[in-house]
């Protein structure tokens, strides 16, 4: 049983396993019916008309990095692409695929993209910082720097259609920084909130190469994100707000679709992107396993969920299917081979996403 001081979010960390399994899937479905519903859909539509720039983001797979809240941007507008320890590399054939497939479409249509580079840190504690780059902040800034290289390198130097933005958030007060090639940073934990107006003059000031349209578009999530800060410190001086550093994961997530889990500590979300999809799935294992060992979850079992999106039905949600089971396959034997009292408790699910309507669509089992 629980202790009886924690709250309801705290709770379900110590809940049977089929509790919580069964509270994961009712999160996607409240997410979904959000994401449809008619006040949700309006807002895209008049943000997209007002801001036409699209926005990509990389960013790892830690539960605090929910930009869309942080910038206090409407669900659905920023791109994500989220991997264990926020690793990627655009020479990855499938993620290479993905990223420039999703720019393709958007120069199609007219747009200019922003790619948000991001890594993670905390101001208070180094502990509560990245643990995929072992807490080292210059490790991981040094790494979305190599991606910006990579982007730069497929899709060009001048940045007039894409521009990649290397882009720090800080989880203590879940703060933006924002750096130029020059070294100089734009750290809005440190601005003046209430003098969001000077943020155009500073942003053109920081970079100058970014076109104008587009440091139009970037704007509102500046001024979001410091609305956002404010109410962050707020609820932290009414003691409402806890920086949670412990793990206490018990979800392996292997694919897309997973934008539902923002709730810090509970998901462990590997991608579909590297060629050694094997190494981010046993450090997941071990994880899980050091949560049980440790007392941290219950060691009743804990939940594989391999998800992927489509967005066309007939032949590309079958292909989606395929995938999806197949990667649930492969991480389950991945499992069994490296941890094999751990997989004795493994409990699977393999979904489908249509991705339009941000709808999970759980897959039968297969009878053996």
């Amino acid at each position: 049983m629980p202790p009886n001081h924690l709250s309801a979010a705290d709770a379900i960390h110590h809940a049977p396993i089929a509790e919580r399994i069964n509270w994961l899937l009712e999160l996607a479905r409240r997410h979904g019916e959000a994401f449809r519903g008619p006040d949700a859909w309006l807002a895209r539509q008049r943000y997209q008309a007002r801001h036409p720039t699209a926005i990509a983001a990389l960013k790892c797979m830690d539960g605090r990095i929910n930009l869309s809240v942080a910038t206090q941007t409407p669900a659905g507008i920023l791109m994500p692409f989220r991997n264990l320890g926020g690793m990627f590399n655009l020479g990855w054939p499938h993620l290479g695929e993905i990223l420039t497939q999703h720019v393709m479409d958007m120069v199609r249509a007219g747009r200019r993209v922003l790619v948000l580079i991001t890594y993670h840190w905390s101001r208070g504690d180094p502990q509560r910082g990245c643990a995929g780059f072992h807490y080292n902040r210059a490790a991981s800034q040094d790494h979305a720097w190599a991606i910006r290289a990579q982007l730069s390198h497929l899709f060009g130097h001048d940045h007039a259609t894409v521009y990649p933005l290397v882009c720090g958030f800080e989880t203590d007060q879940e703060a933006l920084v924002l750096h130029s090639t020059t070294g100089a940073t734009l750290d809005l934990a440190e601005h003046p909130g209430h003098q969001s107006e000077t943020l155009e003059a500073e942003l053109a000031a920081l970079l100058p190469d970014m076109p104008a349209p587009m440091r139009a578009d970037l704007l509102p999530l500046l001024r979001g994100n410091l609305a956002h800060i404010a109410e962050v410190r707020a609820r932290a001086a009414a003691g409402q707000r806890e920086l949670a550093i412990e793990h206490r994961e018990w979800v392996i997530c292997l694919g897309r679709g997973f934008d539902f889990l923002h709730t810090p500590n509970l998901a462990l979300i590997v991608g579909p992107y590297s060629p050694d999809l094997a190494h981010p799935i046993r450090t997941a294992a071990h994880i899980i396993q050091s949560n049980m060992d440790q007392g941290r979850i219950p060691d009743d079992g804990f939940l594989l969920l391999a998800s992927v999106p489509y967005e066309q039905l007939g032949v590309e949600r079958a292909r989606a299917e395929l995938k999806a089971r197949f990667m649930g396959d492969f991480a389950a034997d991945v499992i069994a081979q490296a941890y094999p009292r751990l997989a004795e408790r493994m409990h699977r699910r393999t979904a489908v996403l249509d991705w339009q309507a941000r709808r999970l669509e759980l897959l039968p089992t297969p009878v053996a």
